[in-house]
């Protein structure tokens, strides 16, 4: 049917390029079978709530169903390396994180380049807070900073795996403010909470989503926030700017797609979810997280992909962080 509208279009208009034409067709049959959405973590995370609230609501607007399928494992490179190994046809798509330009960065071996990666549009900011354990006896950041200095090479840190946010934003804390700490690896920020809230970490840089329930229970403190203000979310909490480091660190999602997707599909899909994100109940939901809902162009998106990749690689070279 399609190939039989393709043929009429060429007769009616024989002035037209093929490839226009075919761009023509696509953008009025897209999607015409359900679309993937995969994530690279675990389902119920802070990357998988945002993912499964857009598919829900992405799916009757294109008509047909948005599937979430949970890919966790090796940082997001399976679900990145999932995506790619796919036809580059609009219907897999990938909630890319800042972990695509971070482990481009510090692996040298990627199966990957972010050359390979097309942005389609960001759907969230979010600020990382910096949880304490309980059990130590500081009260605040600078009771921290203090303890800490006190105690070279007995404070660890928690973190996810080598070159990941919650290592690079420990390890320039601690050069910030002259504090030793040593690096715990661990599977993933689910594994680290029991951890540190029984004492046996002490210390771990988290996006605020993962963190601000057991801080609301009491069982954790988080001591300053790296936005550039204060959170909606949790208002009572400083930020590291006021404690006076000049440290404002995000990190963000956003809906991607592997190389050679149509450019109909492109715009179609961003959109779309740019309307979703900019409703009212994605927004409250986000910003109960104490993230940002944000939508951008493609092309904002993919300097966003860029910068994050040299701000790591400068970093990783710094701490010697590559490995291969």
């Amino acid at each position: 049917m399609r190939s039989s509208i393709f043929r009429l279009m060429t007769m009616i208009l024989p002035g037209v390029p093929a490839a226009v034409l075919a761009g023509a067709l696509q953008a009025q049959s897209y999607p015409d079978k359900p679309v993937r959405l995969v994530v690279g973590f675990s389902a119920g995370g802070p990357t998988d709530l945002p993912a499964r609230f857009i598919a829900d609501r992405l799916g009757p607007v294109l008509g047909q169903r948005v599937i979430v399928d949970n890919r966790p494992g090796a940082a997001g490179q399976i679900a990145t390396q999932d995506v790619l190994s796919r036809a580059r046809s609009g219907y897999t798509l990938l909630l890319c994180t800042h972990f695509e330009s971070i482990n481009a960065a510090v692996y040298k071996k990627t199966a990957y380049k972010l050359s390979d990666i097309v942005p389609i549009t960001q759907i969230s900011r979010y600020y990382y807070g910096v949880a304490m354990t309980g059990e130590l006896p500081a009260k605040d950041w600078e009771g921290f900073v203090s303890h800490a200095r006190a105690n070279p090479g007995k404070m660890n840190y928690g973190s996810i795996g080598r070159g990941s946010a919650q290592e690079l934003l420990a390890l320039e804390l601690g050069k910030l403010t002259g504090i030793q700490m040593v690096g715990i690896p661990y599977k993933g920020g689910a594994e680290i909470l029991p951890d540190l809230i029984g004492g046996r970490v002490h210390l771990y840089v988290s996006p605020t989503l993962s963190i601000l329930p057991q801080y609301s229970a009491g069982k954790l403190k988080i001591l300053a926030v790296t936005s550039p203000e204060r959170l909606a979310a949790v208002p009572e909490i400083p930020t590291l700017v006021e404690k006076g480091l000049r440290f404002v660190r995000f990190g963000w999602l956003g809906i991607c797609a592997g190389s050679g997707i149509p450019q109909p599909a492109i715009t179609l899909l961003n959109r779309h979810i740019a309307a979703i994100v900019k409703s009212p109940e994605y927004r409250q939901m986000i910003e109960k997280a104490g993230s940002v809902p944000v939508s951008s162009t493609p092309e904002e998106l993919g300097k966003i992909l860029t910068d994050t990749y040299e701000q790591t690689a400068a970093i990783s070279r710094e701490f010697g962080l590559q490995v291969d």
